[in-house]
């Protein structure tokens, strides 16, 4: 396979935060989920037509690449097969790669993430960090491209059963740094690694909220930071709204402290409202 193309590449410039101030906005992946039952916005966009004009639509509001799904890792979503996540999300990666978009791809299937990246996309968003397929984390090191490494346990089926932690921090950190070396020492360059928490897989309203507040200590061990909290429910929990396509206030706010914690790539819902608030927020935190 041909290295990713750099000119897709995410910059790999870093966020800081300095004394609470934003010097740095976080790069913005905006989501589409190209599948029947993701919990926000399952079944919009299964059209493959519909998705790849919502992927442009998302680069119009301000999204620095589009996150392209096609398995719903919601609790108790059921498993897709490769073929069926490659018959709906292919034909939209290909079409917003024609026309310049950098594209990642959300999926824990080695096969899958290949073709993927051999159409165009440069990063792949694993919520299995690599485990679920053996392959995975070679397959992606020797490609040349990024990869986003979440941490989850169990299956979407039953995840929420595994809840219980004594150490939430310190066990998800250290669990994604044992991943994160295993990509390198695979041949995978460390800039091309980012961590994800795995907000709401297998957490609780504490553990989540713990591990919001800790993104700058994640940041602290070489490697970039990615953080997925758009409507998810614990912003319910805090609210009380139990429409997840109402949750736009919570997830902005999650986003504006997860960029004072210096997070490298936000991957949200509503584009251009994080966009906007970020940049407000820049301004004012460099004026104090």
């Amino acid at each position: 396979m041909e290295k990713a193309k750099s000119r897709m590449r995410i910059h790999p410039a870093i966020n800081h935060s300095v004394a609470g101030v934003l010097t740095t906005i976080p790069r913005i992946a905006g989501i589409v989920n190209v599948t029947p039952d993701s919990f926000s916005d399952g079944g919009r966009f299964v059209d493959c037509d519909i998705a790849i004009a919502h992927g442009h639509q998302l680069v119009l509001d301000g999204a620095d690449l589009v996150d392209v799904g096609g398995e719903s890792t919601r609790p108790g979503a059921q498993r897709v097969s490769a073929e069926e996540q490659l018959n709906r999300v292919l034909p939209v990666i290909e079409a917003l790669v024609a026309d310049g978009v950098a594209v990642s791809v959300d999926t824990t299937s080695a096969q899958v993430a290949r073709v993927a990246l051999e159409a165009g996309a440069t990063m792949v968003n694993d919520v299995s960090a690599g485990e679920e397929d053996s392959g995975m984390l070679d397959m992606v090191a020797k490609a040349g491209a990024q990869i986003c490494l979440m941490h989850k346990r169990g299956q979407p089926r039953d995840m929420q059963r595994h809840t219980c932690y004594e150490d939430v921090v310190g066990e998800v950190h250290a669990y994604l740094l044992q991943r994160a070396r295993q990509f390198v020492a695979a041949g995978g360059a460390p800039e091309n690694v980012y961590l994800d928490p795995g907000i709401g897989f297998a957490k609780e309203l504490e553990a989540n909220v713990r591990l919001i507040g800790s993104m700058s200590q994640l940041g602290g061990y070489g490697f970039k930071t990615y953080l997925g909290a758009s409507r998810k429910t614990f912003i319910g929990q805090i609210s009380g709204e139990k429409d997840a396509s109402q949750r736009l206030g919570g997830s902005v706010a999650v986003a504006l402290e997860a960029a004072r914690q210096g997070v490298n790539v936000l991957r949200v819902h509503d584009v251009a409202q994080t966009r906007q608030a970020l940049q407000v927020a820049s301004a004012l935190w460099l004026n104090r």
